[in-house]
């Protein structure tokens, strides 16, 4: 991975920050959608998380992924005018931690930028893959890429990184807007997912560990 992860001592606008990355009506993976929001207004997290019988491990996986980019995608969008060049010179989960853009094609040498151009940068790149029909094929019987799992997990290690931006540098905005209760069940499901396929390594997590627990140990 391209990234340096380094570890450093010591009035609302529904804009989306990017298009939406729309399932095709009629398709499998659009019924695998489905399921899921059916299953997760269940309100079991743990049980909405699981792949489902007899589906495909990469197509369960894909349709939560392109889920996920545009839930963060709009999260962040109800706060990008918070998030400025200005107030985030750097971008930043916390004092401990800070990232660096390299997407190992445009950019191969992690360069340092503020958390605006960081993100904008992130989704795009994560856009350009969802949109990529070799690695995320929307046709049904196209089979999925031999590295399909490890650019999806590159993509969720990534988005990763947008929701601790946001808990750690704007969760006063966020608290303004009422939109807590929409991040927490959006990271949670989130949480849940990459938990259960092993999807992120732990260390990557580590910016937002405390509330990982906490999230986890309300639902035992």
């Amino acid at each position: 991975d391209a990234f340096l992860f380094c570890f450093l001592s010591g009035s609302r606008s529904s804009k989306t920050f990017k298009p939406k990355k729309n399932i095709p009506e009629g398709s499998h993976q659009y019924e695998l959608l489905k399921h899921a929001e059916a299953t997760l207004g269940s309100g079991n997290l743990r049980q909405a998380v699981m792949l489902p019988e007899g589906e495909d491990l990469n197509e369960w996986i894909a349709v939560n992924t392109v889920d996920f980019f545009n839930q963060i995608n709009m999260l962040y969008g109800t706060i990008t005018e918070f998030c400025t060049e200005a107030s985030c010179p750097v971008m930043s989960a916390g004092p401990r931690y800070e990232y660096h853009w390299a997407d190992g094609t445009n950019i191969k040498k992690p360069i340092k930028c503020s958390a605006p151009k960081y993100i904008d940068y992130l989704m795009t790149w994560v856009q350009d893959q969802l949109d990529d029909e070799t690695l995320f094929p929307s046709k049904i019987g196209v089979p999925f890429p031999k590295n399909f799992m490890s650019v999806a997990k590159t993509i969720l290690k990534r988005l990763f990184r947008v929701y601790a931006h946001i808990y750690h540098q704007h969760f006063d905005s966020v608290m303004r807007l009422q939109e807590e209760a929409h991040l927490n069940t959006s990271f949670k499901h989130f949480i849940f997912f990459v938990q259960e396929f092993n999807l992120i390594d732990r260390r990557e997590l580590a910016p937002l560990q405390e509330l990982i627990e906490k999230l986890g140990s309300k639902d035992r």
